[in-house]
């Protein structure tokens, strides 16, 4: 659970939510993708650049996500014309959803972590 005091008092945390995530999308570049892909054990690629444009455009276009599931549907309809879930995955085997919002710099949906299904974070 993050301290809530230091969310209230940093002001560099007051640009991020509580877990660390960017709120606001101006504040997300390559460089920040490039940290958090590397945190996550992830050398970006074109592949990967392609996956993080379409999630922040689709977050842009429609707001937050509530439910992961529908992200995902969303992402597999989009790249099924390269293996859908399955490329998707080995782009981000931490979760296409969860794993690449949060290298895109975006708020993971809430049920995107489920640990009876195995999920990493």
């Amino acid at each position: 659970m993050p301290d809530i005091m230091k969310f209230i008092v940093n002001e560099r945390a007051n640009q991020t939510d509580p877990e660390g995530h960017l709120i606001g999308l101006e504040e997300w570049n390559k460089v920040v993708a490039e940290q958090h892909a590397s945190k996550e054990g992830i050398t970006l690629a074109p592949e990967h650049w392609e996956v993080l444009g379409f999630l922040r455009d689709h977050f842009r276009k429609h707001g937050p996500t509530r439910h992961a599931r529908e992200l995902g549907d969303v992402l597999e309809k989009r790249f099924s014309g390269k293996g859908g879930r399955k490329y998707l995955y080995q782009l981000f085997p931490g979760g296409p959803v969860g794993q690449a919002s949060r290298i895109a710099g975006l708020t993971v949906p809430a049920d995107a972590a489920d640990e009876s299904f195995g999920s990493t974070r």
